[in-house]
């Protein structure tokens, strides 16, 4: 791995675009190294977890509002909608909207946590829509995902967002990008472009995972991948994005994050480096956030073992910084505690 410093450069300074980030997450995407054999299986896994995940769910509110609005963009070749007809095919954006939805809605899908938290599983859906709807065979979706995966999980290892209060998915959005990117076998200013857009389009506050939390929280990540296969498709016609997108003046590090003076170090595979991120990630056993699993399998084992909750005057637990904050009272949101609250809100 080469360890890339990235930092906000003046207008005046002319950062050459080989130096900045966005092009060297596109640089990963380009490289043809081949996938190894335990990555492979992995990604294969993760299929079919989301499969999983997004069969539990696909009778719930928000992926049935997700997939009627997919289903009013019907197109050939298209690509699969779960819930639907093989034979039904729509656009691959709102494919990858419908099914991401889907993947998300119950918080059951695989998690990685560094400086920032993530669910990188939530780049599956877009990658998968561009290869059904290109008719893409199975060696080239793996490689797709498996550079998905690499981009996102290095983001979140090197850049924190949450700090800021700024929502996970800004790491989707270009980690989507780089992963069909790599699907399609793009040039690198292509992919450079498509990163760029993405990111620019997908920075949004933390409020959807606060307070009382709303079905956004599902949507989010997959409006980052329909904005993902967007931002592919616009830079595959030639246009351009808001350059430098994470170095600028006005860019994402001097405004968005720790501003000017800040400094970030972004881990990246070397060319002919392969792709491994994937196994650094972990799937839940329960349906919240990866935080609670260990709280979730104590409560079930200690449950019986309590005949009258009642006389249980209160609880202390001592975690993570992360999990105090995140899920716990360290939030400051008192609708945790309410057990009228939504569903979104009880597991986190």
């Amino acid at each position: 791995m080469i360890n890339h410093e990235v930092r906000t450069y003046k207008s005046s300074e002319n950062l050459a675009r080989e130096d900045q980030l966005a092009w060297k997450i596109a640089e990963v995407a380009s490289d043809p190294t081949p996938v190894d054999s335990d990555v492979t299986e992995m990604v294969i896994n993760r299929i079919i977890d989301n499969a999983a995940v997004a069969a539990a769910s696909v009778r719930r509110s928000a992926p049935t509002h997700a997939r009627e609005q997919a289903q009013t963009h019907a197109f050939n070749p298209g690509a699969n909608i779960f819930g639907l007809p093989v034979s039904d095919r729509f656009s691959p954006e709102w494919a990858a909207w419908a099914n991401g939805v889907a993947v998300r809605e119950l918080d059951f899908h695989d998690t990685f946590l560094a400086a920032e938290y993530s669910h990188p599983g939530d780049n599956i859906p877009a990658v998968l829509a561009v290869a059904q709807h290109k008719g893409i065979g199975g060696k080239d979706l793996i490689n797709g995902i498996a550079t998905g995966y690499e981009i996102q999980v290095d983001l979140v290892k090197g850049m924190c967002l949450h700090e800021h209060k700024i929502d996970h998915v800004a790491h989707l959005g270009p980690s989507a990008a780089a992963g069909i990117g790599a699907l399609l076998h793009l040039p690198t200013e292509v992919t450079f472009q498509a990163v760029q857009q993405a990111l620019h389009v997908t920075t949004a506050t933390r409020q959807s995972r606060k307070g009382e939390i709303s079905s956004w929280k599902a949507h989010a990540p997959a409006f980052a991948g329909k904005m993902a296969v967007e931002s592919v498709d616009r830079a595959m016609r030639g246009e351009g994005a808001p350059n430098p997108i994470y170095e600028g003046e006005d860019g994402f590090i001097a405004w968005i994050l720790s501003g000017p003076e800040a400094r970030y170090t972004i881990p990246l595979p070397g060319k002919g480096e392969a792709k491994r991120a994937i196994l650094d990630t972990y799937t839940k056993e329960h349906s919240a956030e990866y935080q609670a699993q260990a709280l979730i399998d104590l409560a079930r084992k200690l449950g019986g073992q309590i005949e009258d909750l009642s006389k249980i005057k209160r609880i202390v637990i001592h975690t993570s910084h992360h999990t105090h904050y995140v899920i716990g009272t360290g939030a400051n949101d008192p609708q945790k505690m309410d057990p009228q609250a939504s569903r979104e809100t009880l597991d986190h």
